[in-house]
């Protein structure tokens, strides 16, 4: 299971590190309050205990560490929240996928938690 538990903690901080720099831009950026907190709600339902995943983070030895160059390319703040709707869709749905083999009641909170980011997205857009 340690192959599934690292993919599960990568995933776990992706979500959350996309959800921050969506709920930050939105806040600090727009100054909008309603989704900025709608987004900083969904963050915090996010937060599952990783102490089970954690110890198989293996960062180091990463073989994708490095940038491409389209993720080095963003034209305004607005390219940088769809970059991170995509990146935490993306995270919410490989964990939904993970947890199906380890916990099937974080599966089906994952899965609510992708469908809440659609709904967000298109409210932004």
């Amino acid at each position: 299971m340690s192959n599934v538990y690292r993919v599960i903690d990568a995933n776990l901080n992706r979500l959350k590190e996309g959800l921050r720099v969506v709920e930050d831009i939105k806040r600090y950026g727009f100054n909008d309050k309603a989704l900025a907190l709608k987004i900083k709600t969904l963050r915090h339902k996010a937060k599952i205990p990783q102490n089970d995943f954690i110890k198989f983070r293996d960062s180091t030895n990463d073989v994708l560490k490095s940038s491409t160059k389209d993720e080095q390319k963003r034209a305004d703040l607005n390219d940088i929240i769809t970059a991170n709707f995509k990146r935490a869709q993306e995270s919410a749905r490989v964990l939904e996928e993970c947890f199906k083999l380890v916990n099937l009641e974080y599966s089906e909170l994952f899965k609510g938690i992708r469908y809440e980011l659609y709904e967000i997205e298109k409210e932004i857009y």
